[in-house]
C-alpha cells in the first residue's frame, strides 16, 4: 500500500510539471539565438520581434505557407511568411504549394531528368547551358527519370508465329510495340548469339538517313555496326553495338574506300550507293562506299567545305575586264561565286593549317591617291593600297578598279581620274659649237641625254595601271586597248 501512494504522488509531480511547461511555451517570431518562429520558453523571446504565449502554429505572424523563389524557380513547403519574405521570396498560404508557379513536370536536359517546376527548369538550362525540353504530361518523378532512357537503342526481342524475332528499336518503340513476351537488350545487335534469334549476318550494306557511315545489315533487315570487311564473319562484332570512334579508320575521311564505311562528312566522305563513274573502287562487300568529296581543278586537289580565289580565266586580276570569283568546294564539286563586277570587290583568301577560306570583300581604293605618308597609305585596317613612292602620285589602288568606260556617263569620271596619272617629261636641248645637239638634264630624275630612264618609266605605268583601265595595254583576253583617236 506504502508503494502505491508513491507511485501517485510520482504521477502527480510529472503531471504538475507538464502544465507547467506548457504554460511557459511562447511562439517568437525571432529568438535570441537568431531561428525563426519557434516554440521557446519566454527568456528565449527576442523583444525586437512579436510573441504569443502559444503554439505557432496557432499564429498569424509564423503561419506556414508556401514561399517561391522566382529566381531559382523552387518551392519550399511550411515556410514561415517573414522567413520566405526574407529571404526575397513571394509567400502564399497554401502549405503544400498548390500554386501555378509550383506546378511540377518533366525537365529534360541533355541526357539527365528532373521533377522540378518550369522556372526551375530554365534555370538548370541557364546553368548548363543546354537547351531544355520540359513536359507537363509526365505526372510523376519516378517517370520522369525513366524518359531519359526510353532513346536508349538495343536488341528488341519477342515471339511471332512460333519464331523469336528481332528489331534494332529503341527502348520506347520496343515497348510500344504491344507484343507479348517481348524484352529489351540495350547496346545489343539482334544477330547476337545468346539472343537465340532468327537474324543473322549478311554481306549487305546500307546508309542511313541522318548519318554519315555506311552501315552492315542483318537478314532480318536491321541495322548493325559501321561496314568493316575484316569482320564479316566476327561474332563479336555483330553482338553488340561498337562505338564510331572505336571502328574502322575512326578520325579519317576514309572515302572511296573499299573496306571501311566510317565516312565522316566534316572530314570530306558521305555514304553512297556505289556509283561505277562516280567512285574510284568498288566496295569488297554491299553496294555502298564512302564518297569523297574532296574536288580537283587543274590538276590541284581541294578539300570539301574549303573556298578558294580566282579572277577571270587566270589572268592578272588588274586588267581591264577581268574579274574575282570565289570558288567553293562542295559534295565533290566546284561552284563559282563571282564578286562584284569592275573590281569592285576583290576575293581575298587565307590558309590556316591546310584549309583555305575566302571571301568577297568591298574594295576600298577611292581616297588612295591623297595620302602622301607611307603609313597612311598603307593602313589595311582603313583601305587598300600600295605605296610606289618617287612620283607626283606616291600611293595607288592595291587592287585595281573597273571602269565603264564604254558608257558615256561615266567616261567622263574615268577619263578625270586616268588623267591624273599623265606625266610630261621636258627637257631643253641646244646647238653646241661643234653642231652636236646638246641637252640638259632630265627634270625629276626621269632621264637624261641618253633618253627617258627605264625605272622612272616603268614607275609611271605602274601608277596609271594601278588607278584602273587606264593603261593602253591588252585586256584581260589578251587583246590590246585602244581610243577613240585610235579609230579615227
Amino acid at each position: 500500500m506504502k508503494n502505491k501512494v508513491i507511485l501517485v504522488l510520482i504521477i502527480g509531480m510529472f503531471l504538475i510539471n507538464l502544465i507547467v511547461a506548457q504554460e511557459a511555451s511562447y511562439c517568437s517570431e525571432k529568438t535570441i539565438d537568431g531561428a525563426w518562429c519557434q516554440n521557446v520558453p519566454e527568456a528565449k523571446i527576442d523583444a525586437n520581434y512579436r510573441s504569443a504565449p502559444t503554439s505557432c502554429d496557432a499564429t498569424s505572424f509564423c503561419k506556414s505557407g508556401c514561399c517561391y523563389d522566382s529566381s531559382e524557380g523552387t518551392c519550399m513547403r511550411n515556410t514561415p511568411q517573414i522567413v520566405c519574405e526574407n529571404d526575397g521570396g513571394v509567400w502564399s498560404d497554401s502549405a503544400s504549394c498548390e500554386v501555378p508557379q509550383c506546378e511540377l513536370g518533366c525537365c529534360l536536359i541533355g541526357n539527365q531528368a528532373a521533377f522540378v517546376s518550369q522556372q526551375r527548369c530554365k534555370r538548370l538550362s541557364s546553368l548548363y547551358a543546354l537547351d531544355i525540353n520540359f513536359r507537363t504530361d509526365i505526372a510523376n518523378e519516378i517517370q520522369c527519370i525513366l524518359s531519359t532512357t526510353s532513346e536508349v537503342k538495343g536488341a528488341c526481342v519477342f515471339e511471332e508465329e512460333f519464331e523469336t524475332r528481332c528489331q534494332f528499336l529503341s527502348k520506347a518503340k520496343c515497348f510500344g510495340l504491344g507484343s507479348a513476351n517481348v524484352s529489351f537488350h540495350e547496346d545489343y545487335l539482334c544477330t547476337a548469339d545468346e539472343l537465340n534469334t532468327i537474324c543473322a549476318k549478311t554481306e549487305k550494306t546500307t546508309c542511313v538517313d541522318g548519318r554519315d557511315e555506311v552501315f552492315f545489315v542483318d537478314s532480318c533487315g536491321n541495322v548493325a555496326n559501321i561496314y568493316d570487311a575484316s569482320k564479316k564473319n566476327d561474332a563479336a562484332y555483330w553482338t553488340k553495338i561498337v562505338d564510331k570512334g572505336e571502328s574502322c579508320g575512326a578520325g579519317g575521311n576514309n572515302g572511296d574506300s573499299a573496306v571501311c564505311g566510317n565516312c565522316d562528312y566534316y572530314l570530306g566522305s558521305t555514304c553512297k550507293e556505289y556509283n561505277r563513274g562516280a567512285d574510284k573502287r568498288r566496295p569488297q562487300y554491299g553496294d555502298n562506299i564512302c564518297r569523297n568529296l574532296d574536288c580537283e581543278l587543274d590538276g590541284v586537289p581541294y578539300q570539301h567545305g574549303e573556298t578558294f580565289c580566282a579572277n577571270s580565266k587566270g589572268t592578272d586580276e588588274s586588267l581591264p575586264g577581268s574579274r574575282n570569283f570565289r570558288l567553293v568546294c562542295y559534295n565533290g564539286e566546284i561552284s563559282v561565286e563571282p564578286c562584284a563586277d569592275r573590281r569592285a570587290e576583290v576575293c581575298l583568301e587565307s590558309d590556316i593549317d591546310g584549309f583555305k577560306t575566302a571571301a568577297c570583300r568591298a574594295n576600298r581604293w577611292q581616297d588612295c591617291t591623297k595620302h602622301t605618308l607611307k603609313k597612311d597609305c598603307e593602313n589595311k585596317d582603313r583601305r587598300d593600297c600600295e605605296w610606289i613612292g618617287g612620283t607626283t602620285i606616291k600611293c595607288v589602288p592595291a587592287f585595281a578598279p573597273g571602269f565603264d568606260f564604254w558608257s558615256t556617263e561615266e567616261s567622263g569620271e574615268a577619263e578625270e581620274i586616268c588623267s591624273t596619272a599623265s606625266v610630261t617629261c621636258k627637257v631643253t636641248c641646244a646647238e653646241g659649237l661643234t653642231g652636236d645637239v646638246e641637252c640638259e638634264s632630265f627634270p625629276d630624275g626621269c632621264g637624261d641625254e641618253e633618253g627617258l630612264d627605264s625605272g622612272w618609266e616603268a614607275q609611271q605605268d605602274k601608277v596609271c595601271q594601278g588607278l584602273g583601265d587606264c593603261d593602253g595595254g591588252n585586256n584581260y583576253i589578251g587583246v590590246e586597248g585602244f581610243n577613240s583617236e585610235d579609230e579615227e
